[in-house]
């Protein structure tokens, strides 16, 4: 077991839907390269891309791109196939995050099912590591299946953080209270195996400190959130915002 963790937080920003948005008319308006690098000017330490199936936002050419212009590290989201297996292994990204991927679904709506599928995973994230990239999985805040991910050589879990937020954002407080105690215990626990540990999905202005605050959590990453607000205040301005509420529940 490491050091808790007492520095500055990371924050690692999803472009996925800049993406979203271009692909609803198609063309190459906006660009989720230039809101790449606006994030990094904003003080993002890490841009988050996750590159689906079905292309339905993330590019290929995207991807291809932000390895070319990114000077902070990509965070390379995926499903555990065989064809981005074979992406991941040509780019070497600097970390592949593994999420579950349902095509039906609008966006990834639980953990990674490691527990059940350790031996696929096991061999599938074993060329990913060999190549230099830092392995995630994206988990429920559920001991089984973090277990599961430090059995088969994960460097990172990154923790559900959605049903805390949304109960949060519906009002349902005390749920929002039992969710929040699950993400600072599982957020231990990983910890304890040498996990390190990450947080995202949902996260919002009003549900970042609470999360910010736990010593074990070295790195969030978040989106869709971010990218509403950019509609409402500039992507920078936005970022900034999240920025200076990690810190200040950091310090």
């Amino acid at each position: 077991m490491g050091q808790k963790y007492l520095g500055k937080l990371r924050l690692g920003i999803n472009i996925d839907h800049v993406a979203t948005v271009r692909n609803a008319r198609g063309g190459s308006y906006p660009d989720p390269l230039r809101a790449a690098k606006l994030a990094e000017e904003a003080g993002a330490d890490g841009i988050t891309a996750h590159l689906r199936e079905d292309r339905r936002h993330i590019s290929d050419a995207d991807i291809d791109g932000l390895m070319e212009v990114l000077k902070v590290p990509l965070n390379f989201e995926m499903a555990a196939t065989p064809e981005m297996q074979a992406i991941a292994l040509r780019h070497k990204p600097h970390a592949v995050c593994i999420v579950p991927e349902k095509r039906e679904e609008l966006t990834t709506e639980g953990g990674l099912e490691v527990a059940r599928e350790e031996n696929r995973l096991a061999h599938f994230i074993a060329p990913i590591r060999e190549a230099g990239c830092r392995v995630s999985l994206f988990v429920a805040t559920d001991k089984r299946q973090i277990d599961a991910a430090s059995r088969i050589g994960a460097n990172i879990v990154e923790l559900h953080a959605g049903p805390y937020c949304d109960a949060f954002s519906e009002g349902h407080f005390d749920v929002a209270e039992t969710e929040l105690e699950k993400l600072r215990d599982m957020s231990a626990y990983a910890h304890s195996l040498g996990l390190e540990v990450h947080a995202g999905h949902g996260i919002t202005y009003d549900t970042v400190k609470p999360i910010a605050e736990f010593p074990e959590v070295v790195e969030l990453n978040i989106g869709h959130f971010l990218i509403g607000e950019a509609i409402f205040m500039g992507l920078q301005p936005a970022i900034k915002k999240m920025r200076d509420l990690m810190d200040e529940a950091r310090a």
